[in-house]
């Protein structure tokens, strides 16, 4: 027998900033209505803030450094197992160990296991300005799929992954493509490894399910009124393996909820 579940994924931006403002965080909670709700970039440790969301189970990720990075998912399931961004190290290889351990320290995955799937929480690498950072980036990516890829293969269920990806993958998923072309999110280096990543046997189910949809973004600079004349780009995003892309029944990119420069996207999803 099929459930239908609801998922929302939301970089935040800060959560602490997000519970100051209005709505709260709570509201927006509740008007997501979602049976898994993922956040990333919390911006916070262990103990600086207490989130009452009555119903949900609260799994964390922080980042060692203070005020940086960090993930969470509410969930009303109890999950059965956790993994943290230490288990995406593991799929390093030799020569990227080093690359993928700095970022392993940032809180950056909260992978939950339930009964039907494996959910997993992802707040990817900035390339950073002038691509800085891209050598992190690439290695991260490679570990990431090959993490996703180990969770399927050892426990033969399906992954639902979200969250900040940090790249529009084509050129459709910004609003100045031209003049963005090799920036960071945009960079060739990225949006290929990104391809991999759906090759790998994953779907991006916004683009699946509105191919050719125009104006959709999921994230604007605070800079230039980029909300308000809509320049945006489309870096969060919902993937599911292959196996259950036909069991999508919706998928969505919330830009009517404001709190962070990034807006919530959702799943909607029958298993």
């Amino acid at each position: 027998m099929s459930n239908t579940y609801t998922f929302a994924s939301w970089n935040v931006n800060g959560l602490r900033a997000v519970m100051k403002k209005e709505p709260s965080f709570a509201e927006v909670a509740a008007e997501l209505d979602a049976d898994v709700l993922a956040l990333q970039e919390t911006k916070l440790q262990e103990g600086q803030v207490e989130v009452d969301l009555p119903g949900y189970t609260q799994t964390w990720s922080y980042a060692e450094r203070k005020g940086y990075s960090g993930t969470a998912v509410f969930s009303r399931e109890t999950p059965i197992s956790v993994r943290h961004a230490d288990s995406v190290l593991e799929f390093a290889s030799d020569d990227a160990r080093d690359l993928v351990a700095a970022a392993a320290t940032e809180g950056r995955v909260c992978a939950l296991e339930f009964d039907r799937f494996w959910f997993v929480d992802v707040y990817t690498p900035n390339a950073q300005n002038e691509l800085a950072r891209i050598d992190v980036r690439m290695a991260w990516d490679d570990a990431y799929r090959g993490f996703l890829r180990g969770l399927e293969k050892e426990t033969d269920k399906p992954i639902v992954t979200c969250g900040d990806f940090n790249v529009a993958h084509n050129e459709i998923d910004l609003k100045n493509p031209k003049s963005n072309a090799g920036n960071a999110g945009f960079s060739d280096e990225e949006r290929g490894k990104f391809g991999e990543l759906l090759d790998a046997g994953y779907t991006d189910t916004f683009r699946s399910l509105h191919p050719d949809e125009t104006g959709a973004y999921s994230w604007w600079s605070y800079r230039f009124n980029a909300r308000k004349n809509n320049a945006g780009w489309r870096i969060d995003y919902f993937l599911v393996s292959d196996s259950i892309a036909s069991a999508v029944k919706s998928a969505g990119i919330r830009s009517d909820i404001f709190g962070s420069d990034h807006c919530p996207v959702t799943l909607e999803i029958e298993l």
